[in-house]
C-alpha cells in the first residue's frame, strides 16, 4: 500500500553495444518496484528528495518512508552496491511497527541520480557521505540510526565518522571495507590459479560490467549466474523468481554511476584502498555500534574484532547469524529484524549531544551466534 510523488526526474542514459538504456526501461524499473512492493503491508510513500549539487548539477534520492508520524527515532536503511531499496521488502514491515523507516537507493543507484563521481577513493567518500548529510536536511530528520548493509555499511560509517551527532546507533550488515587488504590474499583464501587470472582480467572493468555487455541478455544472465538470490525472496514475494532478477537487471543497466564510484573505491579484487580499519578507532566512544553477519558469509566478518580492538572503551554488540549468507537481511529475516529491533531499542536511551556515558557500560565478550539453536542475547563487547 503506498503513494507515489515528484517522479518528473531526468533520467540518464546510457548505450553500448546493441543495447541501449530508454525512458521505457526506467518506466519498468519503476514498475518492477512497486510489484516488489506489494508484499509490505504498512502503508508507505515514495519520492524524490533533492539534495542539490552534491556531485552532478541537480541531484536526486529516491526514497520511501514508513511510519513518519511515530515519534521514535527514526531508522534509515542504506543498501549494498548493485542494490536498491526494494530489495528490503522483507524487512520494511517490522521494522516501521513502532518507528519511521526511511529507505534510499544511494546516490548513482537504483532510481536515484547518476552523476559521474570523481576517480579519487577519499572525494567518492566524501560525496557519498555528503548526499546522505544533504538528504537528511532535506528530509529533516535530526538524529537517524543507521544502517548499512555491505557497501551501505561502508558508507554509514564513514557518515558517522563526519556527522557523529546525527547518528544513535551505528548497524552494520555484513559490511564491506573494513579489513586492510592482506598481502598474501590468494594464499590465505587458496584461490586457484584461474580465479587469479580472472580477477587480474577484470580488474579494470566495473563489477557488473557483464550485465551491461550482455544487451536485452542481461537479465537472463542475473537470473542464471544468481539464481539463488531470487529464492531467498519466494516465501515473501509471488513470482521472485521473475521480479528479483528483472529489478537487478533494470538497477545495473543505466549508465554505472554508483558502481563506477564503488570500483574506485576498490583494490584488488574486493577491498577497500581506504579500508575502516584505521579510522574506527575515530568513532564517537559514546556510540553504541551493532555488526550483524551471516555465518556463511563470503566477505570477511572481522569487523565486528577489528571495532572492538580499537574502541576497547567502547559498546560494539556482535550478532553472527547460522545459515545467512552476506544477504543477511534476507537470508533469515526475522533474526534479522529481531537483532534490528533490540538496536533501535537502545538507541531511544541514546543521545549523541550528550557528554557522560549513560545507562550503558562498557565490557568485553565472545561474539553471539544465533540460528536454529534459541538465539541468544547480544553481548556488549
Amino acid at each position: 500500500m503506498g503513494s507515489e510523488l515528484n517522479l518528473s526526474a531526468t533520467r540518464s542514459s546510457w548505450t553500448g553495444g546493441w543495447f541501449s538504456w530508454t525512458r521505457q526501461s526506467d518506466e519498468m524499473l519503476r514498475n518492477i518496484e512497486k510489484k516488489i512492493l506489494s508484499c509490505v503491508k504498512t502503508v508507505y510513500k515514495r519520492f524524490y528528495v533533492d539534495i542539490g549539487s552534491v556531485v552532478g548539477q541537480s541531484d536526486k534520492i529516491w526514497t520511501i518512508c514508513l511510519n513518519e508520524e511515530a515519534p521514535r527515532a527514526p531508522l534509515v536503511l542504506l543498501h549494498g552496491m548493485g542494490a536498491g531499496l526494494a530489495l528490503w521488502c522483507t524487512n520494511l514491515d517490522a521494522l516501521a511497527a513502532q518507528r519511521p523507516v526511511y529507505a534510499i537507493d544511494l546516490l548513482g543507484f537504483g532510481r536515484s541520480s547518476r552523476p559521474k563521481f570523481s576517480s579519487e577513493a577519499s572525494k567518492v567518500e566524501a560525496q557519498w557521505v555528503e548526499s546522505v548529510e544533504e538528504w537528511r536536511r532535506e528530509v529533516n530528520l535530526d538524529q537517524i540510526i543507521l544502517l548499512g548493509h555491505s557497501l551501505g555499511g561502508y558508507i554509514a560509517t564513514a557518515y558517522a565518522l563526519k556527522y557523529p551527532e546525527r547518528v544513535r546507533h551505528l548497524i552494520l550488515a555484513d559490511p564491506w571495507g573494513f579489513p586492510e587488504k592482506p598481502s598474501n590474499v590468494y594464499e590465505k583464501y587458496q584461490m586457484p590459479l584461474w580465479v587469479r587470472a580472472v580477477a587480474t582480467a577484470v580488474q579494470p572493468f566495473n563489477p557488473l560490467w557483464a550485465v551491461r555487455a550482455a544487451g536485452p541478455a542481461g537479465r537472463w544472465l542475473v537470473g542464471k549466474t544468481r539464481p539463488d538470490i531470487p529464492r531467498k525472496f519466494a516465501t515473501f514475494l509471488p513470482d521472485a523468481d521473475q521480479l528479483i532478477p528483472d529489478y537487478i537487471y533494470q538497477c545495473n543497466s543505466q549508465t554505472p554511476s554508483g558502481e563506477s564510484a564503488f570500483h574506485a573505491l576498490m583494490t584488488g579484487f574486493g577491498w577497500a584502498k581506504n579500508p575502516m580499519v584505521h579510522r574506527v578507532g575515530s568513532l564517537s566512544p559514546r556510540l553504541p555500534v551493532t555488526v550483524l553477519y551471516g555465518s556463511r558469509s563470503w566477505v570477511d566478518n572481522s569487523t565486528s574484532q577489528l571495532l572492538i580492538e580499537h574502541r576497547p572503551n567502547s559498546i560494539t554488540y556482535v550478532q553472527v547469524i547460522n545459515g545467512a549468507g552476506h544477504h543477511v537481511y534476507v537470508d533469515k529475516p526475522d533474526l534479522f529484524n529481531k537483532y534490528v529491533l533490540e538496536a533501535c531499542a537502545r538507541a531511544d536511551a541514546y543521545d549523541p549531544r550528550e557528554t557522560d556515558t549513560g545507562p550503558e557500560t562498557t565490557g568485553h565478550g565472545p561474539d553471539q551466534t544465533a540460528g536454529d539453536q534459541p538465539p541468544d542475547h547480544n553481548i556488549k563487547s
